[in-house]
Parts: C-alpha cells; sequence; structure tokens
C-alpha cells in the first residue's frame, strides 16, 4: 500500500472539521452506520444457525468437506480481500495526490474530503455487495462456491476506501489493526486447538446471546440518532467507548471459535464439498467485523 498523505492537526478526527464528507459529521455517525450492516451480517453468519451443526446425508467418495479444503478456501477468500482491498486503497490514494499536485496550498483536509468523495462509491458498493452476498450465503449454502469467493471482493472494496479514511487521520493504524486482527485469530485458533476453550451448547448459546446484544445495541443508537440523541460517547473520545469497544472485541473474538468448530465438524462429518466455502465465508464474515472493531479501538485510542 502506498502511503497516505498524514492529516496532521486533524488527527483526532476521522472526518476533517468543518466538512461533511459522505454525509457524515463526524467519527460517531459513520462508525454507527458503517458498522450496522455488518452486524447484520454477523447475525446471519452460518456458524449461529444451528441447523448448520446437525448431519447431512451420505456424500458420494471424493464429494466430502476437507479440512485441507476448507482451509485452502479461506486462504483463497482472504487473498481476494486483499487484492480488492488494494485496489480502493490506491485509488484513495491517487485521488489525494492528484488533489494535492494540482491545488498546491490547499489545506490537506480538503484534499481528504476529495479523496473520501472519490472513493465513496466502492465503499458503499461493497458494502451493501457484501450484505446481500451475506443474506443469499446464508440462507442457500449450495451458492457459496459462487457468492463466498464474491463476497470476499466485495468486503475488500469497503475495507480498502474504510482502511484509507481512518489512516488519514491516524497514520499506521491500519497496519496495527491488520496485525492485531491475525494475532486475535491465532490465539483463539490455539485455544481451541488446544482443547483449553471447547465450544459446548452452552458457550455457542452465550456467544449467540452476546453477539445479538452487540447487534441491538447498534441498532438503538443508530435509531436513536435519528431523533437528535447524541451517542458519540459511547463509541469515540471517552474511557465508557474504549470499555464498550474491548468488549465488542471480546466478542467477535469468541466468534472465531464457532467459526473454528463448524469447519473442524464439517470435516470430520463429511458434510458436502460446497461447504468449504461455506466455511470460509463464515470466518471471512467474522474476521472482517473484528478487524474493523479493532480499527475504531485504535483510533478511539490514539485520540486521546
Amino acid at each position: 500500500m502506498r502511503p497516505v498523505h498524514r492529516i496532521g492537526q486533524h488527527r483526532s478526527r476521522l472526518i476533517p472539521s468543518g466538512h461533511r464528507v459522505l454525509g457524515y459529521h463526524n467519527v460517531t455517525e459513520i462508525t454507527v452506520e458503517i458498522l450496522m450492516p455488518i452486524m447484520q451480517q454477523q447475525s446471519h453468519n452460518p456458524t449461529l444457525k444451528n441447523g448448520l451443526l446437525s448431519q447431512f446425508p451420505a456424500q458420494p467418495a471424493g464429494q466430502t468437506m476437507t479440512l485441507q479444503g476448507a482451509l485452502n478456501k479461506v486462504l483463497i477468500s482472504l487473498v481476494l480481500v486483499v487484492i480488492s482491498a488494494l485496489y480502493t486503497w490506491n485509488r484513495y490514494v491517487g485521488a489525494l495526490n492528484l488533489y494535492l499536485t494540482h491545488n498546491p496550498g490547499q489545506p490537506i483536509a480538503q484534499a481528504v474530503a476529495q479523496a473520501m468523495a472519490a472513493t465513496s462509491v466502492y465503499l458503499w458498493v461493497g458494502l451493501i455487495a457484501g450484505l446481500i452476498l451475506a443474506l443469499a450465503t446464508s440462507f442457500k449454502p449450495m451458492w457459496a462456491p459462487v457468492t463466498a469467493p464474491l463476497y470476499a471482493i466485495a468486503e475488500g472494496l469497503f475495507l480498502g476506501a474504510m482502511s484509507a479514511m481512518f489512516n488519514a487521520s491516524y497514520p499506521g493504524i491500519v497496519i496495527q489493526a491488520v496485525l492485531l486482527t491475525f494475532a486475535v485469530m491465532a490465539v483463539m485458533w490455539f485455544l481451541y486447538r488446544s482443547g483449553l476453550i471447547r465450544v459446548t451448547n452452552k458457550l455457542r448459546t452465550g456467544i449467540m446471546a452476546a453477539t445479538g446484544g452487540v447487534f441491538l445495541f447498534y441498532l438503538v443508537t443508530w435509531i436513536v440518532g435519528f431523533f437528535g440523541v447524541s451517542t458519540q460517547n459511547l463509541f469515540f473520545g471517552s474511557q465508557i467507548s474504549i470499555v464498550i469497544s474491548l468488549v465488542i472485541v471480546a466478542i467477535a473474538a469468541f466468534n472465531l471459535l464457532l467459526d473454528f468448530d463448524l469447519i473442524a465438524k464439517g470435516a470430520q462429518s463429511g458434510w458436502p464439498h460446497y461447504m468449504e466455502w461455506y466455511s470460509a465465508f463464515a470466518l471471512t464474515v467474522t474476521l472482517v467485523w473484528l478487524y474493523l472493531e479493532l480499527l475504531a479501538l485504535l483510533a478511539n485510542l490514539n485520540s486521546r
């Protein structure tokens, strides 16, 4: 990724002061609006649907899900996310540099606003397409070999634009969030693989309830925002916002256990071959959510 110009005095804000970008005035509005569809995707995550943990009919030899096959599909999905994210990231950087080249001496905040506007279409197309593809994949698992890769591409378009916007305000925050995301995944995989944490029905129910609670939290704050009620302190610039972010990050991390369990049970039980893509989709959904929550948490900490 090419470096994005630093905003300087506007580093404490995602959106430069005095500018209305993408229809938002502040970080609270854009955080809630963006995370609402992500939580909608997570609420339809296949690992949270008990029916998928039941046995499938016997499959012909060579047409069953394998652990290696599922891991390969996960790797392919992540590569697709990265490639499409780099595309929108570079579009943002290109728009930023082009404006600064043709408008020397102009405030950097104005350049950032122009770059945001130039990449907003990728952000919203990726977000909306991702939601549609997530719902389609959840309700029609057999479509996963087609919809799961498309979902990864759509989420990459969205994440590339979103990451560039955050990085403009907080240089270096994106690489930190990426490293933390994979570090958390590695830790949760170790805890699952070693047996230190076992995915029991009780734990699964608790994770489902906690995830549903996060979705309701975002939904309520999103609704009250329409009535002029400020919820900024719950998301940004306060100690309670940091505590809330840490709790949500922990819940997202525990969702990874459900994804690992889905892959392990599917391979052991000989589920249909298309469930490899389905499992990869489930893990990708959770990783996207975890990454965004870590990004928001790091932005919150850097603003203090």
